[in-house]
C-alpha cells in the first residue's frame, strides 16, 4: 500500500508541478557551429508568470500554477489593454563538466526590457523594467552580452524578468519577435563568432550593393547615351531595383528603432519582390520583342500588392506568407519559361545571354532547394547562404552586362553592315564613308593621343610618388635628426655659460693675486673646453650623416660601416617618430656582430632601406598599441613595443661568398597571409589613405636586389614580423 501511494504521487506529480523539477541540462552539443549559440529561449523547461513581483526572481519559490511557456511563445494574448506585456521566466538548468570554469555568454534581444537573475541574484539588466519608479526603457543596444563562469555542477535557476510592448503596426504582436531572440547563450567563442559574422555579412552585402550600384549607372549611362535602345531602360530600372534591394537586405537593429527597422524591412521586401515578379518578366519581354499585354502587367501588381500586404501582417515563418510568396516565384519564372518556349526559334546572338541568365538563375534556385532537401544542415553555414544568395541576386545581373556587350557589338555589326550596303547600291556615298572613316580616324588618333599623354602622366605621377617616398624618408631623418642634435648643442651652450662664470671668477682671483685658485679655474675652463669640441664633433659628425643621406645617390659603392649605419638609423627614426608622437614608447633591442667588416655598399641607399624596415616596425607596434590599450595579452601581461634590430656575417653556401645579414624584428600584429604576396609590389600597402605610397618596400626590394642581395620576410599573425636583408660582403 504504502508503495503504490509513491508510484500514484510519481504518476500524479507531472501533471501538478512538471515545471518545478525539469532541469535542463545544457551541453557543448546544444551550441551551433555557426556562432557557438543556442536560443535558451525556444527550449522546453520555461515557467512563466504575468506580473511585476520582484520576489519571483528568488531562488526557492514555489512556482507550482505557473504557466508552461518559453519567453518566444510570448503573444498579444498576455498583453494589458495599453500593449505592455510583463512578467516573469524561470528555468532549471545544469551545466555539461566541460563548460565548467570557461567563460559562457549571455545575450538579450532588442525591444524589450529584460531583467536576467542566476539563483535569485542579478546579474544584468538591459534597458529598464520599470522597477523603483524609474521609466520604462527598452534595450536598444547591439552585441553587448553578459559574460558568467560556472565552476559547479549544480543545479542553477534562471529568471528572467521581461518588460515589453506590443507592435504599433500589423500585426500588432510582441515586438522582440521581429528578431525571433528574448535571450541567447553563447559558448567561449560566441563573441567572436559573432563579430566574424558580421564582418562577413558586411563584406558580402557591400560587395552585392556596390556592384549592383556600378552595374545600375552603367545602364543609365547607356540608355541616356542611347535613349532608342528600349530594352536598356529595363535594364537599368532592374538593376535600380537590386540596388535598393541589396541596400536593405540587411538591416542591423542595433540602434535602430522598432519602426524604423520594420519600415527597412518592407522597402527590402517591396523592391526584392518588384525586381523578380515585375521588371523581371518585363524585361524579357521587351528583350525578346514581344508585346507586353495590360493584364499580365495588371496581374503582376495584385501579387507585388498580396506579398507586401502578407509581408505587413505575417512574420517571416508564417505558412500563409511562405506559400504565397513561394508562389508568386513560380508564376512568374513560369511567365519567363514560357515566353522563353515560344520564343526559342527566333532568338539569336545577345538574346542567347538573357535566356542563360535566367537558366543559371532557376538553376540555382533548385540546386539550393534539392541540396537543402539532401544536406539539411548544408545552409546553416553563413559562408554558404551568402555565397548561395551572391549567385542567386548576382547573376542575372552579371547576363545582363554580357547581353549589353554583346547587343552594342550587334549594333556595330548593323551599322558597318548598312555602310557596306550603302557603299554597294551607290557610288555617290562612298565619299561619304570615306569622309566618315577619316573622322573615325582622327577620332582614333585622337583617342590615341589622350591615351599617350594620359600613360605620359602616369608616369610624371609615378616618379613624383618615388620622390615623395624619398622626401618622407628624409622628413623621418630630419626629425630624429632634430632630436639628437640638441643634445650636443645644450652641452656646448652649458658649458659656454660655465667658462664664463669661471673666467669672470678667475679675474677676481688674479686681482687678489690668488695664483693657486687661478691654476685650478684654468683648468676647470681647459676640461670645459674639450667637452665643448668633443660635442662639436659629435654635432658636426650629424650634420654630415644627414647631408650624406639627403645628397642624391651617385651609384658608387665605398665600405661602410653596418653596424654603425643600422645603429645610427634606428635611433634616428625612433627619435623622429618621438618628435611626431611624444606618447609614443618602445623597447630598441640591438645585437650587432662585431666581426662584421666595413662591406661595399652604397650607404645613401642601403640606409633608405634599413630607415624605411625601421620605421615600418615602429609604425605595427605602435598601431598594435592602438589597438590593445590597457587590454592584457593572453599570458597575462601588457604589450611591449619592441624592435629589434641584429646583424651577423653569414656563410650562404660552403666555399661560397661570405655576407651579411641585417635583421628587423617587430611584435606587431604581423603581416596577414592574404596580402604577403603583394608587400614587394610597387604602389600597395596596408596603411590607411595618406599614411603610405606603397613604395616604400617596394624601392627597399629593389635597392637590395641593384646590390645582389636579397629582402625576405618573416611573419605571424598577432606575433610579429622580421625583415631580413642578404648582402654579399
Amino acid at each position: 500500500m504504502r508503495y503504490s501511494f509513491k508510484i500514484a504521487l510519481l504518476l500524479l506529480f507531472p501533471l501538478i508541478g512538471w515545471s518545478q523539477n525539469t532541469v535542463v541540462n545544457i551541453t557543448p552539443e546544444k551550441f551551433s557551429k555557426n556562432i557557438d549559440a543556442f536560443n535558451i529561449d525556444a527550449i522546453d523547461g520555461w515557467v512563466f508568470h504575468k506580473g511585476t513581483d520582484s520576489s519571483w526572481a528568488k531562488k526557492d519559490i514555489d512556482v507550482k500554477g505557473w504557466e508552461k511557456l518559453k519567453p518566444t511563445g510570448l503573444s498579444a494574448k498576455y498583453a494589458d489593454k495599453n500593449g505592455r506585456v510583463e512578467g516573469w521566466f524561470r528555468i532549471k538548468v545544469t551545466l555539461d563538466s566541460s563548460l565548467l570554469n570557461k567563460v559562457l555568454y549571455v545575450d538579450f534581444g532588442q525591444w524589450a526590457s529584460t531583467a536576467f537573475y542566476i539563483d535569485g541574484e542579478l546579474v544584468a539588466a538591459r534597458g529598464n523594467t520599470g522597477e523603483k519608479g524609474k521609466d520604462f526603457r527598452e534595450y536598444n543596444g547591439g552585441v553587448d552580452p553578459l559574460t558568467i563562469r560556472f565552476d559547479t555542477l549544480a543545479t542553477h535557476i534562471f529568471s528572467l524578468h521581461y518588460v515589453g510592448y506590443l507592435s504599433p503596426i500589423p500585426p500588432y504582436d510582441v515586438k522582440t519577435k521581429s528578431m525571433k531572440k528574448v535571450i541567447r547563450l553563447g559558448g567561449p567563442n560566441y563573441t567572436t563568432r559573432v563579430l566574424n559574422n558580421y564582418k562577413t555579412v558586411y563584406t558580402f552585402r557591400t560587395s552585392w550593393v556596390v556592384v549592383c550600384a556600378i552595374l545600375s549607372v552603367l545602364f543609365w549611362l547607356l540608355l541616356f547615351q542611347n535613349p532608342n535602345e528600349k530594352s536598356l531602360l529595363w535594364v537599368a530600372l532592374y538593376t535600380s531595383a537590386l540596388f535598393i534591394y541589396t541596400y536593405y537586405s540587411y538591416t542591423d537593429p542595433s540602434g535602430t528603432s522598432f519602426n524604423e527597422f520594420k519600415i527597412k524591412i518592407i522597402i527590402s521586401d517591396l523592391f526584392q519582390i518588384s525586381t523578380i515578379v515585375l521588371f523581371l518578366p518585363i524585361l524579357l519581354i521587351k528583350v525578346f520583342k514581344r508585346k507586353i499585354k495590360n493584364k499580365l502587367i495588371l496581374s503582376l501588381i495584385i501579387l507585388i500588392v498580396v506579398n507586401e500586404i502578407m509581408t505587413f501582417l505575417n512574420s517571416s515563418f508564417s505558412i500563409i506568407f511562405q506559400y504565397t510568396y513561394g508562389g508568386s516565384f513560380i508564376f512568374v519564372f513560369g511567365i519567363c519559361l514560357y515566353y522563353v518556349i515560344t520564343s526559342w526559334k527566333n532568338l539569336m546572338g545577345a538574346q542567347w545571354a538573357i535566356v542563360g541568365g535566367l537558366i543559371f538563375t532557376i538553376s540555382i534556385l533548385l540546386g539550393g532547394f534539392i541540396l537543402n532537401l539532401i544536406l539539411p544542415n548544408l545552409f546553416e553555414s553563413q559562408y554558404s547562404g551568402l555565397l548561395f544568395n551572391s549567385f542567386f541576386n548576382l547573376g542575372f545581373p552579371f547576363s545582363l552586362l554580357i547581353y549589353v556587350s554583346m547587343r552594342f557589338k550587334e549594333m556595330i555589326q548593323e551599322v558597318q553592315a548598312n555602310a557596306q550596303t550603302v557603299l554597294e547600291l551607290s557610288e555617290e556615298k562612298r565619299e561619304q564613308a570615306f569622309i566618315q572613316q577619316k573622322v573615325l580616324e582622327e577620332e582614333v588618333s585622337r583617342q590615341t593621343s589622350e591615351i599617350r599623354q594620359t600613360l605620359e602622366n602616369l608616369k610624371s605621377t609615378q616618379s613624383q610618388l618615388i620622390q615623395s617616398e624619398k622626401m618622407a624618408s628624409l622628413g623621418e631623418l630630419t626629425a630624429g635628426i632634430a632630436h639628437e642634435i640638441q643634445n650636443p648643442l645644450n652641452f656646448v651652450n652649458n658649458f659656454s655659460e660655465v667658462n664664463k662664470e669661471l673666467i669672470g671668477e678667475m679675474k677676481a682671483e688674479i686681482e687678489i693675486g690668488n695664483l693657486e685658485q687661478v691654476k685650478a679655474i684654468a683648468n676647470d675652463i681647459e676640461s670645459n673646453e674639450e667637452k665643448i669640441n668633443h660635442h662639436g664633433k659629435r654635432a658636426d659628425a650629424i650634420v654630415k650623416g644627414m647631408l650624406q643621406h639627403s645628397r642624391s645617390s651617385n651609384g658608387v659603392k665605398e665600405p661602410t660601416d653596418i653596424n654603425a649605419l643600422a645603429d645610427e638609423y634606428l635611433r634616428l627614426a625612433y627619435h623622429g617618430l618621438r618628435a611626431k608622437d611624444k606618447d609614443f614608447n618602445a623597447t630598441l633591442i640591438t645585437d650587432f656582430d662585431d666581426s662584421v667588416d666595413m662591406i661595399n655598399v652604397i650607404p645613401q641607399d642601403i640606409g633608405r632601406v634599413v630607415l624605411n624596415l625601421i620605421t615600418n616596425a615602429f609604425y605595427a607596434v605602435a598601431e598594435k598599441k592602438k589597438q590593445l590599450g590597457e587590454a592584457r595579452l593572453p599570458d597575462g601581461q601588457g604589450y611591449n613595443p619592441t624592435v629589434t634590430v641584429t646583424t651577423k656575417r653569414t656563410v650562404p653556401l660552403p666555399g661560397g661568398p661570405q655576407g651579411v645579414e641585417v635583421r628587423v624584428s617587430d611584435n606587431g600584429n604581423g603581416i596577414p597571409p592574404k596580402v604577403l604576396d603583394k608587400i614587394f609590389q610597387p604602389f600597395f600597402t596596408t596603411k590607411p589613405t595618406g599614411q603610405g605610397t606603397g613604395l616604400g618596400l617596394s624601392l627597399s626590394y629593389d635597392i637590395v636586389k641593384a646590390h645582389g642581395g636579397e629582402l625576405k620576410v618573416e611573419t605571424k599573425e598577432a606575433i610579429g614580423s622580421t625583415f631580413i636583408i642578404s648582402i654579399p660582403a
